[in-house]
Formats: C-alpha cells, structure tokens, sequence
C-alpha cells in the first residue's frame, strides 16, 4: 500500500486519529472532531496537501544547489537518493502503514501551505459564521433594520383676496366631534384662509423586515404622527394635541406597517414593480436605486398593513406615507427577447382594502342597534414596462379603483332632540377628510314642536356627495444616457367615472358658485377629473456627497376626482379642489443625510378664492 493510501486508511478507519507530527493533518483532524469538516472533506484536503507538498517537493529538489558540509546530514537527502517522482515515494514510510510520515519540506512551502489552509478555513468559518459563534446569533442575520428621521422648517403663507366670510366649513372637525347645530347662531369650525403660520416638525421612523425564509418575509414600522390620520406621519413640535405634545412634553408613537409577505421569482423582498427613483413623486427624499429584478417572473403576496402596491409616479391619487390596510396579489412577466434591445415586461396587480367597519355596538345608546355601515376599496391594476438599451426606460399602466359604500346616505326620518342623539347613516359620514370633496347633510330631521319646526336643534352630520369609481393612467419616461444623471418626465390622469352632475348639484351644499341675482345658491361648480405634468433632472438617487436634484410639475384636481382623504397631504393643505405649481430641489451631504427645498402653489379650482403658498426645508437622515 502506498503512503497516501495509508493515510486515508488511517484517517477513515480510526474514529479519534493518533496525533501526527506534522501539524497541518492535526488541524485538520480537530476540524472534523468539531464538527467543522465531514471525514469525507478530511480525507480529501490530507490527499492534496500530500501531493501539494509533493509537488513543491519535486520542485525545490530540481532548483536546490549542492549543499555545503556542515549541512551534512540534510544535504545526505538530496545525494543518496534521486529525486522522488511522486508522492509515494516522497512519503515513504519506515514505521508502517499507519503511520503518516513526512519528507523535508523548505521552509518557504510550508508557510505557503499554512497560509492558504487558513484562508480556506476562514473564509469557510465567515460563511457559516461558526469562526466566532457568540458574536452574533444566527436569527439575526434574517433581520434588516432601518429608520429614517426628518426634520422640517414649513412656511403656510395666504395671499390677500381670499374669501374669509365663512366659507369654507371644516367637515373634518365636523364629522369627527358631535354633529353641528346648523340653526345654530355661531360658525361651523372654518378653514384657515387668512393667517400665516410657520411651524417646525419631524418626522421619525423605525422598523424591521424579517426574512422568515422559504420566500416569506414580516415586517414591521412604527412612526410619529400628531394622530392617526392615513396620510401623514409628521409630528408638529410644541403643538397640543389629544393630551400629548407641547410644553416638552413626549409625543405619541404609532403602528405605521405590519404585514406578511410571500415572494416567488425573485429575492425576497426584492422590487417588484418598476417604480423609478428619478421621479420620487415630487418629493425631496433620500431615494434608494432599484430596478426589476432579472428574474424572467416574479409574484408578490402582502397582507396586513403596508406600502402602496401600485404602480405610482405622483401623489396626486395617493399619498405616499398612505399605509394599505388589506390583501394585495402583485406579479410580472419579463418576456424574452432573444438578442433584441428591448426589454418587454407586463405587470398587474389586485387588492381589497377595508376603509372603514362599523363599529360592534353601533348605535351605543339605543338598545335596537343600526345596520353596518363597512366601506372597502378594491382596485386593479395593469400595466407595461419597455427597456430601451440602457437610455431609455418606458412605463404605463392604467388602474381602476372602486370605492365600495364611501358616499353618504340619507338617515330614515328621525328627530334628534340633543347631541348625542345618533341616526342611522352616521357611519356614512367620512372617518376622516382633508379638503374639497362635496357634501351634503346626511341627516332627514324631521320639522316637530319639539325643535320648532326646524328652526333650531338641527344637529347635522354631513357625507360626501358623490359615489367613486376611479380611472387611473399613469405613466413615466427616464433617460439615463448620462447615468448616474436622468431625466424623468411623468404624468398622471383620473376621472371618477361614478360623478353625477345632476344628482350632486341637487344636494351639494360646497363647492358652488357665486349666488344669484335673488340670493339663490349658485349652481354646483365641482368637477370629476385630475391630471399632473411633472419633469426631475439629476441623479436617479441621492447615494453620495454632492448628488443633486430639481423638479418641478403642475396638477389640476376637481373636487370630486378622487376621495381627499386618502391624496397628497402637503400640496394645498391636503385634498382635492386645487390647481398649482411645486418646484423643489436636493442635495446629498453624504451617503445617508441630504437637504432639500420645496414651494408650491396652490388655488382653489371651484368656488370662492382661497390661495395659499408653502414652503418646506427638510433635513433628512436614513440608516
């Protein structure tokens, strides 16, 4: 038998190895007692070290010169016999086959030889993170932290001419406190139209995505908010507000993500849909690069609360801070295209979202209780992606989303003596608003004695006017020949197909023109359609010191385009019924901090005048 044959007799036959003098198979044998190596990879690395060693052998031999006297006894060695030709007979043995022996190797070789057994063992030792097991769990390489906080200076400026004589009632404050007395001898709560304001907020975020493996991924996020309003996460400071915040006092933390993911295609929580980052929806965000995925084929399955699954290039349909509530099924196909430039990839996405559900005692002081009000969004979504080489990127889809029992409803007839006293359909009544959809009073007060006919005691909700079903057609173009630097243009159009002129004119009691001649109401001067122009120049993402970006885009929102609630929550105050311009800009100080400005303007599109300018400087940090 061979002295390698040996060796791996010795090495598979024998459970706990006699130690060798040659300290590179004793690593090697304490690595398979660990657990690190299997026999097998044991058996295999003492071969090649053996025939590695051989080999240098072999070759030191060839380029060794005749050896001086006084080293005899090593040079004897090289003179006795001729050079080895293969490791066995560099290997021989004098004491067995069991035992491993080994010939003079130059000191050089040796090194060599330790140098790159090392580098095998710990790069293998980073891999499977058993080099120094106590530094870190395991469990805690799945999570991926991240937070973001920013810092903002706002400027809320009301040119004169505004209408300041009581037109523009908050149904907000309305709809969310006790129903309004409309007989009443005071205003209803108003809209700021004629004061300025500055105020100074921040906004915090921390969460968590967790890879829980087999392509199922959890996460989680929580946020500052002032309260719990969908559209903003911003935390005014030294405001006072439901028994928090002001006089240093601490301010409220809120569950802003919580959902489940499964993915298919793709790595796990990987892009999915093409959403540019040339175009960041107007704002001046740190954005982030991605891209499709390379995968011919990719499906998305989310559940809980998380981000808009849609493809969207603006805020002018939803907000970005918006927090989906629901079940959304994504997927795209990329289409091969041999040798072909161009890129072709499908894409669609569907979901189910409740807005609102009735509350389990409704109503809470009446034993007889009244039916459900629940309200649901349900959308859809399809839409194209074309890669053009490396310069051209091309994206449109078109959406339609149908809000399911959103409007109000008139209550059965019913005579509310105080308050408290509830109808109904007051669960028809928007939870939440922000600005310029139309409404009218939900409640059929009956005209009795007991509130004189109807000349007081007339507590009024209000809902809004007209049903939502919402056409959406977005699209983006980029041009990347000067990467990192683009050019993005993108533009955006909505119609709520569900409006009714006729039906809404008859009931809206906003939204109107001048009065008549006799004092009359005017007509109903709302609308149904939306759209957004916008161009940005500069760096699809702010990644590095000194990258840069300017934008600037002009939308035109009617009343009833879309549901207000849910839309940009910056330009305007927030809402619908608003015409204007935004012009921003950024820049990065550093990989993860970057400053940015904004201003826009904004007019009211229907009914009387109401102007307002705002300014915002940001200071945004991301980890």
């Amino acid at each position: 038998m061979s002295n390698s044959a040996a060796t791996v007799a010795t090495v598979s036959a024998v459970p706990k190895p006699t130690p060798s003098q040659n300290v590179t198979i004793n690593l090697i044998n304490r690595l398979v007692e660990r657990g690190v190596l299997t026999q097998a990879d044991a058996t295999e690395l003492i071969k090649q070290a053996e025939e590695d060693a051989a080999s240098a052998r072999v070759m030191a031999v060839k380029q060794s010169e005749p050896q001086p006297s006084g080293a005899e006894e090593v040079g004897s060695q090289f003179s006795a016999e001729p050079p080895p030709s293969s490791a066995s007979e560099l290997n021989s043995t004098a004491d067995g086959e069991d035992a491993v022996s080994v010939s003079y190797v130059p000191e050089v070789v040796k090194q060599q030889l330790r140098e790159e057994i090392k580098q095998e063992v710990m790069e293998q030792a980073r891999e499977e993170n058993w080099a120094n097991p106590r530094t870190l769990p395991t469990w805690t390489l799945r999570i991926t932290p991240f937070a973001d906080l920013r810092l903002r200076y706002e400027g809320i400026f009301y040119p004169s001419g505004n209408d300041d004589t009581g037109a523009f009632p908050n149904f907000n404050a309305i709809n969310t406190g006790p129903p309004f007395d409309v007989t009443g001898t005071t205003f209803s709560p108003q809209l700021n139209v004629n004061k300025d304001r500055e105020r100074a907020r921040i906004r915090a975020r921390f969460g968590a995505e967790m890879d829980l493996e087999d392509g199922f991924t959890m996460g989680l996020r929580v946020a500052t908010g002032e309260t719990n309003t969908p559209t903003s996460t911003n935390q005014t400071l030294g405001v006072a507000n439901n028994a928090q915040g002001g006089n240093f006092s601490k301010y409220a933390i809120w569950l802003d993500r919580a959902f489940l993911r499964y993915q298919l295609g793709s790595e796990p929580g990987g892009a999915l849909l093409p959403d540019s980052p040339a175009i960041d929806k107007g704002k001046n965000q740190i954005a982030e690069p991605s891209s499709f995925p390379r995968t011919q084929w990719d499906f998305v399955a989310e559940v809980g609360r998380f981000d808009n699954p849609y493809f969207s290039v603006s805020e002018l349909m939803w907000d970005e801070d918006l927090g989906w509530d629901g079940l959304a099924l994504a997927g795209k196909y990329r289409i091969p295209t041999g040798r072909s430039p161009i890129g072709i990839t499908p894409f669609a996405t569907a979901g189910i979202f409740p807005v609102f559900n009735t509350e389990l005692n409704f109503s809470s002081n009446r034993p007889d209780k009244f039916s459900s009000e629940d309200k649901f969004l349900s959308g859809g979504q399809l839409g194209l992606n074309l890669q053009f080489g490396k310069d051209f990127s091309v994206t449109a889809a078109g959406a339609f989303y149908y809000f399911y029992n959103i409007e109000g409803k008139l209550s059965d007839p019913f005579v509310p003596l105080t308050a408290s006293d509830q109808g109904d359909t007051d669960d028809s009544r928007p939870a939440f608003a922000q600005n310029g959809n139309t409404y009218f009073p939900i409640r059929d007060i009956i005209p009795t004695v007991d509130n004189g006919f109807g000349t007081k005691d007339q507590f009024q909700y209000f809902g809004l006017a007209s049903k939502f079903r919402v056409v959406d057609v977005t699209s983006s173009l980029d041009y990347g020949h000067f990467d990192p630097i683009h050019m993005t243009l993108f533009g955006e159009w909505i119609e709520n197909v569900a409006f009714n002129y006729g039906d809404i004119n008859a009931i809206a009691i906003n939204n109107r023109g001048p009065n008549g001649p006799s004092g009359n109401r005017g007509r109903f001067a709302g609308g149904n359609i939306g759209w957004i122009v916008g161009l940005r120049v500069g760096h699809a993402a702010l990644l590095k010191p000194w990258d840069w970006a300017l934008g600037i885009n002009y939308r035109y929102l009617e009343s009833d385009a879309t549901v207000d609630a849910f839309n940009d929550s910056d330009f305007g105050l927030g809402g619908t019924n608003v015409k204007g311009y935004s012009v921003f800009g950024a820049l990065a100080l550093s990989p993860r901090v970057a400053l940015g400005v904004r201003w826009m303007s904004a007019n009211q599109v229907a009914g009387p005048t109401f102007q307002r300018d705002i300014f915002q400087f940001d200071f945004n940090a991301k980890y």
